[in-house]
């Protein structure tokens, strides 16, 4: 339990600082929005690649694969069954809220703990949940929205052109083929790769919006806490019953207890969500995962001992 806070620990640092800088103004808004534009096409991607390409994989993890996609799809039908008066608008940033995940935060915590082979795992989690999240986000959004007349997205195109997906789809390919980069190749995406974490949790920080804290109401904190205890928890039971191997279950209850993804906001205002309900989700949701996280991975010990 102590690896885990001093793996969380430079995870909230880095993260304030990021919240802190953008209250300074220390960037403008469109340097936030270059900067998460390079992490998300260009040193996410080769971070992943370079992963994957050089894992050793014995098997490949299919029971994991069932445990996170299991688990992300259960919160996806509790919000999809929720009460009547969460329909519309609001039942798809809902919807969206429970099934995104926050990768940076997932991969750092990953990194610290176990080193290389936690970041291939964790990267295989974002090859199974990220293609999924999206899915589910964009059909929830579009299908719950007031019509507004605007064309509706295309969604396998916009899976297709999803630089992670890309990214992931390359690394397992040359991982397959034995073909893993070396020399000036694999350097060069050392470099890239290694200004992924701090750079995407300064993003992660500067989008927190703490004024969320005042307009959160029992919507926002109910599903807030089911995202946060209900992911991981069901995330958790499936490993157990699908009898994970110790580190894949670790990777499985770390990824599902992060909290949603802030660009979460920005998808439900393009397709026609609850904008402001999102907002508040992500601002409460990852304040408060620096007190779930733990809980959590507490719980997860617990039943493996």
């Amino acid at each position: 339990m102590i690896n885990f806070i001093y793996a969380l620990i430079p995870v909230i640092l880095i993260t304030g600082l990021g919240w802190l800088l953008a209250q300074r103004n220390f960037l403008p808004a469109e340097g936030w929005r270059a900067i998460e534009r390079l992490v998300y096409f260009i040193f996410f991607p080769a971070l992943i690649i370079n992963v994957l390409a050089s894992a050793s994989f014995e098997i490949v993890p299919w029971t994991m694969v069932l445990a996170l996609i299991g688990s992300q799809m259960a919160l996806a039908i509790l919000g999809l069954v929720a009460k009547r008066a969460d329909d519309g608008p609001r039942k798809g940033s809902i919807i969206q809220s429970n099934v995104r995940w926050n990768t940076f935060v997932g991969l750092s915590i990953a990194s610290a703990l176990f080193g290389e082979p936690g970041l291939a795992l964790m990267a295989i989690a974002v090859a199974v949940l990220t293609p999924v999240a999206n899915v589910v986000s964009v059909l929830a959004l579009t299908y719950f929205a007031e019509d507004s007349g605007s064309p509706k997205p295309h969604v396998m195109m916009d899976m297709i052109r999803n630089p992670l997906i890309i990214g992931c789809i390359v690394g397992i390919a040359l991982n397959l083929l034995d073909i893993a980069p070396t020399g000036m190749a694999e350097k060069t995406l050392d470099i890239l790769g290694e200004a992924t974490l701090a750079l995407g949790l300064l993003v992660v920080g500067a989008a927190v919006d703490l004024k969320a804290f005042n307009r959160a109401g029992p919507t926002t904190l109910i599903w807030s806490a089911v995202r946060l205890l209900g992911f991981p928890v069901a995330a958790l039971a499936a490993g157990l019953l699908l009898n994970l191997a110790p580190d894949s279950l670790a990777i499985v209850v770390i990824a599902a207890s992060t909290p949603t993804a802030s660009s979460g906001y920005i998808l439900a205002r393009q397709l026609g969500g609850d904008a402001t309900l999102s907002a508040n989700l992500i601002a409460v949701q990852t304040v408060f995962s620096v007190l779930s996280m733990p809980a959590i991975y507490a719980l997860y010990l617990l039943v493996r001992a």
